[in-house]
């Protein structure tokens, strides 16, 4: 586990089920050298194409070694660096069934993130957030036995709100790894130019492209919020705090004037409290209303 990465949200956290946190830390992991082979350090385009098909041909050895493929026909073993991510990983993926199709899914993503650096408009952009942050939510459901079709909806709303909530808070980051989240349609829409960004401009355009991103990142968030008392116990809670924890970073975003640019915005103590606080108020409203439950 990198100790150099911030996080906004709880990563196999006290709250989740004991049973589940070794499973949960297995697939961070993965994601995170993954992720971390797209955007860190100074390997060339090629480079880093090339150590993620080394990921995914790994995926393969699992996947042929769940097919009961024979050793001959089945992809070479991964190298010793990277059975100390895969070794445990298959365990996991054994232990609890889940599918491969998300980890394929997340290497989609970051092999884009190498060669795509900017999106024309929202679809684009959401297809990319359907890979790199949904299939997330889609691994926890399946380990929690709860991957129901609505389930699934509501969490890939609460996912990739919380992808455009780390996008708008990093756009000055992004800037400087040469990409834009920011639609292009957005941009020209209310006559932001990337020149704007380039200097940290934040102009009456400005602040209204970031209040209507804003806003379509929340809007994601309370349309998944549902999920959360749909899950009993320890996740419920969890999952509160993750949407408490996005909405908050927008709060934050919207109080500094639209600003990313000077400071970015970040989740201190105070604020873990007042999720906290917001995430009992949440579950107390919603044990209110009447529930349906998928089957």
């Amino acid at each position: 586990m990198s100790a150099g990465h911030y996080e906004n949200f709880p990563v196999a956290s006290l709250l989740l089920p004991p049973h589940l946190r070794r499973a949960v830390l297995d697939i961070y992991r993965y994601a995170r050298a993954a992720d971390d082979i797209a955007d860190e350090g100074d390997a060339s385009d090629v480079e880093r194409l090339s150590a993620l098909a080394r990921f995914s041909a790994c995926l393969d050895r699992l996947e042929a070694n769940r097919s009961g493929c024979p050793d001959q026909a089945a992809p070479p073993p991964c190298s010793e660096d990277l059975a100390r991510i895969f070794t445990p990983l298959g365990a996991t993926i054994a232990r609890h069934a889940l599918p491969l199709a998300p980890f394929r899914a997340l290497l989609s993503a970051f092999s884009q993130d190498v060669t795509v650096k900017r999106y024309a408009d929202y679809t684009s952009l959401r297809d990319y957030c359907s890979r790199s942050a949904d299939p997330v939510g889609e691994l926890m459901l399946h380990l929690y036995g709860a991957a129901t079709p609505r389930a699934l909806a509501w969490s890939s709303a609460i996912c990739t709100g919380l992808q455009l909530v780390n996008f708008w808070q990093d756009v000055a980051v992004d800037w400087n790894k040469g990409r834009v989240y920011l639609p292009q349609e957005d941009l020209a829409r209310h006559g932001v130019t990337e020149d704007d960004i380039a200097a940290g401009r934040c102009t009456d355009g400005w602040r209204a492209l970031m209040a209507a991103e804003v806003g379509r990142a929340r809007a994601l968030l309370h349309c998944g919020a549902p999920l959360a008392p749909a899950l009993p116990g320890r996740l419920g809670w969890e999952l509160r705090l993750i949407v408490q924890g996005g909405l908050r970073i927008l709060e934050r975003i919207e109080a500094c004037g639209y600003d990313v640019f000077r400071a970015r915005p970040v989740l201190g103590r105070a604020d873990w409290a007042r999720m906290a606080w917001r995430a009992l108020r949440m579950r107390r409203a919603q044990s209110a209303l009447p529930h349906s439950h998928d089957s």
